[in-house]
């Protein structure tokens, strides 16, 4: 049960600014040193998939493993067990980081919410729109999602190495637009691009949901029950046909946002128990450090790591093995769905989120932050183009053919070369003094 002393969250002070903009700096290095391993486990598929033992990346991959208890099996192979197994995992996070923006990062300012937001509906409608264009009434139309999705870590990566100096405010306008982004592309998962639905384990679902959400009002802070009312959530998700990546987006928007102790609280009992030099004095003031910060905190900060530095590059090293030979490439060129996606990601998210953000400046819904410019925003829209983790996501649930699978796939690579070209090309060419620079505004990532 919940703490009888527990208070209600307090309105956001000094303090938890300050808070909030380590979590934000953590989260933005996090994803940055992500999207570096990202790109290793991608050239390690690529290679091992071309080599002479290409045979063992498919035979690895396609590895059935069991999981069973009594009388109940699930049999998936290993792919399938990253796709919709660690996978949900990195969902958990996105649904952790989305509920903290929303709660307490910058979209939770609805005149700073506006550009990102704006900016990445029209980051995701234009490249839908353009892969259409080349797409409509053919086999591979249903590939439409795929060039929707930003890959922020990925994009964060590639944005530390060609542009180290940009300001902060675009920074957190990328990864605003990557939060956003990553709703659109959730939403697009589970109403277009799941099975047909089985009721009764659809129901089950909701059920569980429901104890998730009492258990969590209750205070229950129990691990081991949490993830084993996860685990049951994701079995019968997985079960209903829709896919099972949404259960952990919906145990990461559940997770509580605010602590159960204030931390004036629990300094003020700390203060009396560091003067009683005993191990219960001591399990005790690490019980109160640990109430004095959300669980939404806790689980982000274990698990982040975790998804960024490994879930994410082994679904890299997964998925990202696609075989070139010179017919494949020929066929490629030529290829309705490779030409989508690549003009989807590179051409329709530039001009989309920029689009988008320059509609919503010159009608008053938002504004360029005073420390930015046009050219730098159009490179990071540029950046919005590296679709790669949840862009490859989307092509396995979009097709069975294979060879439209590995188009796509050939189509989001070259993307994500040429949509790093083009966004170095804006952030580094021309580069100057800032506007905002000399009026001593300071960066929110600034070092304390």
């Amino acid at each position: 049960m919940s703490d009888p002393e527990a208070a209600p969250p307090t309105p956001p002070t000094s303090t938890s600014t300050s808070t909030s903009t380590r979590a934000l700096r953590e989260f933005l290095g996090t994803e940055a040193a992500g999207g570096m391993v990202l790109l290793l486990a991608t050239a390690v598929a690529l290679v091992w998939a071309n080599s002479p033992w290409s045979a063992s990346y498919e035979r690895l991959w396609h590895t059935e493993a069991v999981v069973g208890v009594g009388r109940w099996q699930l049999a998936l192979d290993l792919r399938h067990w990253v796709n919709d197994g660690l996978m949900a995992v990195f969902f958990l996070v996105v649904g952790l980081e989305v509920k903290r923006e929303f709660l307490q990062g910058e979209l939770r300012d609805r005149r700073k919410a506006a550009l990102p937001i704006v900016a990445a509906i029209g980051g995701m409608a234009v490249p839908a729109l353009l892969y259409t264009v080349w797409n409509a009434g053919g086999d591979a139309a249903s590939g439409w999602g795929i060039p929707m999705a930003t890959d922020i870590a990925f994009a964060l990566g590639v944005l530390a190495v060609v542009a180290p100096g940009l300001p902060g405010s675009l920074r957190i306008f990328l990864l605003a637009l990557a939060i956003v982004d990553d709703l659109g592309a959730i939403a697009v998962i589970a109403v277009f691009y799941s099975g047909s639905l089985e009721w009764e384990w659809l129901a089950a679902a909701a059920a569980i949901t429901v104890v998730v959400y009492v258990v969590r009002q209750l205070g229950v802070g129990w691990t081991w029950v949490i993830a084993g009312l996860g685990v049951a959530l994701w079995i019968a998700v997985h079960a209903s046909g829709v896919h099972a990546t949404i259960a952990g987006v919906v145990m990461g928007l559940l997770a509580p946002a605010s602590p159960r102790l204030t931390r004036e609280i629990a300094l003020s009992r700390g203060d009396e128990l560091l003067d009683v030099f005993t191990p219960a004095a001591a399990r005790q003031t690490s019980r109160l450090a640990r109430l004095s910060v959300s669980e939404l905190e806790w689980i982000q900060h274990a698990l982040h790591p975790l998804s960024s530095l490994f879930i994410v590059p082994v679904f890299a090293l997964a998925n990202a093995g696609v075989v070139f030979t010179s017919d494949g490439l020929r066929d490629a060129a030529s290829s309705p769905v490779a030409i989508g996606v690549l003009a989807g990601l590179v051409v329709g998210k530039t001009l989309g989120i920029t689009g988008a953000a320059w509609i919503a400046a010159r009608t008053g819904i938002a504004e360029l932050p005073s420390d930015a410019r046009w050219r730098d925003l159009a490179g990071v829209a540029a950046l919005g183009g590296i679709g790669f983790t949840v862009s490859l996501f989307i092509t396995d649930l979009a097709f069975d053919d294979e060879s439209a699978v590995t188009e796509a796939k050939m189509g989001i690579l070259a993307a994500a070369v040429v949509a790093t070209l083009l966004a170095a090309a804006l952030l580094r060419l021309g580069r100057g003094p800032t506007p905002g620079a000399s009026n001593g505004q300071a960066s929110p990532l600034a070092s304390e």
